[in-house]
């Protein structure tokens, strides 16, 4: 499927076939896919916990609205950040850069992130929904379907998982095989809502 049919077909699908199991070949080609996801100055602060314990899972989806895909999914993914990632070792994302490169981009890391609670906490939730979109479209290429969810409660997952403290749960990715199909796709905005020249 190419790139323009995986993002014209992508649904938020909520009903799933719970006896279909993703291969590990499959699981793997797609986080494969998913570790090319840009990240500011390649930090790759992104988490992905595979919650695969059914027993978990149960607990999860108690704390989700009671939402079946959590369960019902082949895959199911929470996607968290790691909030310092930018001080953990920052030379190890420019190992394989130029040296002048490498010179320039590790201290530049330190300047931007140092001290900067939002900032680093902005930059999880950017990293982590491109991959989102990376994952849902990877997803949608391979035959399978996908959810992004917001849908639970945050702390409670976090508590689940045993989140450290300075990461953050953003959200779910739920991947499998659809047994209903999407609603119709609701009401788009008018390009000229969304598309502005210039300035508001």
């Amino acid at each position: 499927m190419d790139t323009f049919e995986a993002i014209k077909t992508r649904r938020a699908v909520k009903h799933y076939d719970p006896n279909h199991q993703m291969t590990d070949d499959e699981i793997n080609q797609l986080m494969s896919l998913v570790k090319l996801s840009p990240t500011a100055f390649n930090i790759q602060n992104f988490r992905f916990v595979r919650v695969q314990d059914q027993a978990l899972r149960e607990s999860v989806r108690a704390v989700s609205w009671d939402q079946a895909q959590v369960t019902d999914a082949s895959l199911l993914l929470v996607l968290c950040a790691d909030l310092n990632a930018w001080e953990k070792e920052p030379g190890r994302y420019w190992d394989n850069a130029p040296a002048e490169v490498r010179d320039f981009m590790v201290p530049a890391i330190d300047q931007y992130y140092r001290d900067k609670e939002q900032v680093q906490r902005d930059e999880a939730m950017r990293s982590c929904g491109i991959a989102a979109q990376t994952i849902m479209l990877a997803a949608k290429a391979m035959d399978y379907d996908s959810c992004p969810m917001d849908g639970f409660d945050f702390d409670a997952v976090g508590k689940l998982i045993n989140l450290p403290e300075d990461h953050v749960v953003t959200m779910f990715v739920v991947v499998g095989k659809a047994t209903k199909p999407a609603w119709e796709r609701p009401s788009q905005l008018p390009m000229a809502d969304i598309l502005i020249k210039d300035h508001f």
